[in-house]
């Protein structure tokens, strides 16, 4: 979850987020390097008065100033290829949730047990619990089991939605009439919050989203207390 005057990304809870935040720091270096280049090109060219007769002919540096960002695309592309390929995969999910936006609350099916459907409403300040973030608790979590596949289908019932937790490294855009899917696997016990990434009316701000991963053991009984 993020914190008051946090600076960078939230620390990562899934094998994708992980790799997102090793993209981030790999793009982020090579501006470092680039803006650091430019910087000195402009002093040396503010400061030296002298200009040698054989640097008047600009192919060499045209040639230079042509392939040199190719190559920092390229650096830059190759990996954010590879990432993006790893987020739309998806390679036999062991649960499957579908995520329904509406105006202004989810509604949660777990298709793999039947008549297990919940809505999940923000909680209301004067309902919070102490040490509960305000705007971002739900009364309902959605559980789901650690360090399994799992697949989100995400449709909106009414307006554009998207469901989003920056932790997991997920957002997929909710739209009437279409479903779209994305999975994701949580290295780790926990709460993870999210909200709506996407206008969706005067409510857009009190949609939120809590994800509670915990052990399989605990799952099934959730899910055995839920079915009953």
């Amino acid at each position: 979850m993020a914190h008051p005057a946090q600076l960078g990304l939230q620390d990562a809870a899934s094998p994708i987020m992980e790799e997102l935040l090793h993209l981030h720091d790999h793009a982020m270096m090579v501006v470092f390097l680039v803006s650091t280049l430019v910087l000195y090109i402009m002093i040396m060219l503010i400061t030296t008065t002298l200009t040698h007769t054989d640097k008047m002919d600009a192919q060499t540096v045209e040639t230079i100033w042509t392939v040199l960002p190719a190559i920092i695309l390229i650096l830059i592309a190759l990996p954010s290829l590879r990432v993006l390929y790893l987020m739309d995969e998806v390679n036999n999910p062991c649960l499957t949730i579908k995520a329904i936006g509406h105006q202004w609350y989810w509604t949660y099916e777990y298709t793999d047990y039947g008549n297990l459907t919940f809505d999940a409403y923000m909680t209301p300040t004067p309902n919070l619990l102490p040490g509960s973030p305000r705007l971002l608790q739900v009364d309902n979590h959605t559980i789901t089991p650690t360090g399994i596949p799992i697949r989100i289908l995400v449709s909106a019932d009414d307006v554009l939605h998207s469901w989003a937790i920056p932790a997991l490294g997920i957002k997929v855009d909710a739209i009437p009439g279409r479903l779209n899917q994305t999975t994701f696997t949580t290295a780790r016990p926990g709460l993870f919050y999210g909200q709506c990434s996407e206008i969706c009316g005067t409510n857009h701000s009190f949609m939120p989203i809590v994800l509670e991963t915990t052990n399989l053991n605990s799952f099934e009984s959730w899910s055995t207390n839920m079915t009953l």
